[in-house]
Formats: C-alpha cells, sequence, structure tokens
C-alpha cells in the first residue's frame, strides 16, 4: 500500500510540475505579446504628441478632454489638470469648441456636467462646451467623437502615459487626432496605472481591428453647433 501511496504522490507532482511549466510558458508569451503591443502603439503615435500649445499652427474640430474621476462635484486632481490644459488650448484659439467626454452612466455620478462647469465657470461660452455623456471608456468617446459630434480633426487632452492609446485607437477610427498631455503634478498610484494602461492598450489593440459599437450611439449633434443641446 505504501509503495502505491508514493506512486500516487508522485504522478500527482509531475502532474503539477508540468502545469506550472504550461502556466510559466503562457505567462512568458502573454508578457512578450503585451511589451511587443505597447511599444508598437506608443512608436506609432508619439510624432503626434505636442508638448506646448506654441507648437500649434493649425486649427482642429474640437479639444477633446477625456473624463476621469469626480468626487462631491469637483475633478480629480488628473481631471482637473486635463481641463486645465483644454481650457488653455481654447484660449490659444486651437479650436472654439471644448468636446468633454466622460461617464453619466448613473444619476448619482456625473463626470461631464463638473467638467463643463469647470470650464464655463472660467468664462468659456456653454455653448462652445459639448458633453459627451456616454464616455464610458476611451474607445467609446472616439467613437462617439467621431459618429455622434462628427469631428474629423481633434486635439486629445489626457495625461501623457494614456494619451499614446488614445491617439492609437482615433488613427484606426479614421480621425485626425493630435495629442497634448497635462501632466502638471505627480499623481498618487501612477505605477499601478501604468500597469493597467499597459494591458489596456492590449485590448483596444484589438477592439480597433473589430471596432465593435459602443454602449450607446444615438442622433448626430455636429461640434460645429450649439453645445447646450447636450445640457442635460
Amino acid at each position: 500500500m505504501r509503495i502505491k501511496s508514493m506512486s500516487v504522490i508522485s504522478k500527482l507532482l509531475l502532474w503539477i510540475q508540468k502545469l506550472f511549466k504550461f502556466a510559466l510558458i503562457f505567462v512568458i508569451i502573454f508578457a512578450i505579446i503585451v511589451l511587443l503591443i505597447n511599444f508598437y502603439m506608443k512608436t506609432s503615435v508619439k510624432k503626434r504628441i505636442y508638448y506646448s500649445s506654441d507648437d500649434f499652427d493649425f486649427n482642429t474640430d474640437c479639444i477633446l478632454v477625456l473624463g476621469a474621476g469626480v468626487r462631491n462635484d469637483r475633478p480629480s486632481n488628473m481631471l482637473e489638470d486635463r481641463l486645465i490644459q483644454g481650457i488653455e488650448l481654447y484660449e490659444y484659439e486651437i479650436s472654439d469648441r471644448l468636446l468633454m467626454s466622460g461617464d453619466h452612466g448613473r444619476k448619482d455620478y456625473d463626470e461631464v456636467n463638473v467638467m463643463k462647469k469647470f470650464a464655463t465657470d472660467r468664462g468659456i461660452p456653454s455653448e462652445h462646451v459639448f458633453m459627451d455623456h456616454a464616455g464610458f471608456s476611451t474607445y467609446e468617446s472616439l467613437y462617439r467623437a467621431r459618429d455622434i459630434f462628427e469631428a474629423k480633426k481633434i486635439i486629445i487632452v489626457t495625461q501623457e502615459y494614456h494619451l499614446y492609446r488614445a491617439l492609437y485607437i482615433a488613427d484606426k477610427l479614421g480621425i485626425e487626432a493630435y495629442g497634448v498631455p497635462s501632466d502638471r503634478r505627480v499623481y498618487y498610484g501612477q505605477k499601478y496605472r501604468e500597469i493597467r494602461e499597459a494591458i489596456a492598450r492590449v485590448k483596444d489593440f484589438f477592439f480597433v481591428i473589430f471596432q465593435p459599437e459602443p454602449t450607446y450611439l444615438g442622433e448626430t449633434i455636429p461640434i460645429s453647433g450649439n453645445g447646450d443641446l447636450t445640457n442635460d
């Protein structure tokens, strides 16, 4: 009985060893794929990133400010910096339209009205500030900027680590897009965001191949029109 028991344990250990090897191979292959996609995505769009408003000598349909967290009707540090950068570009007359795209999927959570109020409180005319209430992801924000707001040439404002993916998505959706990073301070938890972003780049690399429709579409609201049409 003891010999038989030892044989069973040996087989179990061998099976565990093989399983571990397969898991290790899978992790290595996945890590290589992540690294390659991240490298390709970043290098393919880096020339479209501008680090100063003074570098622009052209106009665009709109300045797209991508949403981030809000709390107690106040933008998070990251979102506040995006908004400040977007307003600065508006004042430089890069475009006379701001498109605030974020999550307003629940009554008790509203990024876009906070974003619009931040801009109008600083003197931007309300009719020049559009809200995309269904910008639930970077991919959806850009898809809707193209199909709902009919934007063809845009400036994207977000932190640099996020800007590469946004520009890549825009390019694959047929939008002529340029980016301005809004890194104005050190952000708590940035290491975690960098890791999450590396995985998100892989996800959106495949999303733009198949181009699924966003959660919501609807009637067009041309960005050249009146932003108050997006008020709720």
